[in-house]
């Protein structure tokens, strides 16, 4: 970094200025707090500046996600800043990052996982129902093709409608219009905002598989600024990480985008990981799902065999879907990113590809 970035207080003493793009949602500044406060506590001696951007995806805010057509709705701003050094690293929603990001920038840390789930928000005048109890024909709000796939089929007494803004407004839609019954929502963005008690019903995988990556925070940074990655490889959590990687390296391989339905669900459990991935029509009727497993035991001794043994040189080719890890284990890692594109490979031979090219499609065509 160069002089200017640095900083001096009263005593003389040099303070790092570390400066970090976010968008300036209320929800995305929440979550660029929070990975602040943790680098703050981890290095008290580092000056800390937000920046906030307004992104592609908080202006068009009538126009469905999928009819778009641009893969880097909510980062593109935010990554032309770090690529003029604007900015030293982005908080993003990790499923707000195509699984393939562009040639200089890399994912140098993955946080702990929030509830990944889906979340009903009812109306005030349907409180205490769930969205089987909820009257024929009740509008439910979702700019997702991913949610509305699955709870077409699971629910299909409900209509789905496109409803779009940040959670404030689409919160502040539901409640002041009659328009919608229910929207349905990230849990984690509600958590994080401190709005739990709006939160009618979780959705569990058997209803609504989450997207990818959802519920996860990223932190993304250029791929060649060895200190900058070296400072926030500590926020990685590595079960996250695993999960997150295999979920990518599935969406990836399936080219799935906001533009088709494609839903995970992932655990680790005693060292194995548990990857669940589903494609949809547009309508829900047509669908391939299936679970595969891994283990990635090795991940849990990888921490104290990177203290052993001489940092791995970091570059791009050291990416896994877009994430650097060095301190986690490559071995783990490796087969993470294998078992994500293992199963999308399975679905593919049983035609998923046919079902994903018919909703692109439709989609499009709407």
């Amino acid at each position: 970094m160069s002089e200017e970035n640095n900083t001096q207080d009263g005593n003389g003493k040099v303070s790092r200025v570390i400066r970090i793009g976010t968008r300036k949602s209320q929800l995305a500044r929440i979550q660029t707090d929070s990975v602040a406060d943790t680098l703050k506590e981890l290095y008290p001696d580092i000056h800390l500046e937000i920046v906030g951007m307004t992104t592609t995806g908080d202006k068009i805010l009538d126009t469905a996600l999928s009819k778009i057509g641009e893969k880097s709705l909510f980062t593109k701003e935010l990554e032309n800043a770090l690529e003029r050094n604007e900015v030293d690293l982005v908080v993003h929603s990790l499923k707000d990052l195509p699984t393939s990001l562009p040639p200089g920038f890399t994912i140098g840390a993955v946080l702990k996982r929030e509830n990944p789930h889906d979340a009903v928000v009812l109306h005030p005048k349907h409180a205490g129902k769930s969205l089987d109890t909820l009257p024929e024909s009740s509008a439910i709000g979702t700019s997702s093709l991913r949610r509305a796939a699955q709870l077409k089929k699971r629910f299909p007494h409900l209509v789905f409608k496109d409803i779009r803004g940040n959670l404030n407004t689409r919160l502040k839609k539901l409640d002041e219009k009659e328009d919608f019954a229910a929207i349905i929502l990230a849990a984690a963005g509600l958590r994080r905002m401190g709005w739990e008690n709006r939160i009618s019903q979780i959705l569990e995988p058997e209803d609504c598989m989450y997207a990818v990556g959802q519920g996860a925070l990223a932190v993304e940074v250029r791929a060649r600024d060895v200190d900058i990655l070296e400072m926030v490889s500590v926020l990685h959590d590595s079960d996250t990480v695993l999960r997150c990687i295999a979920e990518r390296a599935f969406l990836r391989r399936l080219e799935g985008g906001c533009s088709v339905p494609v839903a995970v669900h992932t655990e680790v459990k005693d060292s194995q990981l548990y990857l669940t991935g589903a494609v949809y029509s547009l309508d829900g009727s047509d669908s391939l799902k299936e679970t595969m497993q891994t283990s990635v035991a090795a991940a849990a001794a990888a921490a104290a065999a990177a203290d052993d043994k001489s940092s791995e040189e970091v570059d791009e080719c050291v990416q896994r879907v877009g994430v650097t890890a060095t301190k986690l284990s490559g071995e783990a890692q490796d087969r993470a990113e294998r078992l994500g594109v293992d199963l999308a490979n399975l679905l593919l031979s049983k035609g998923a590809k046919e079902i994903l090219t018919v909703a692109r499609q439709l989609n499009d065509a709407r």
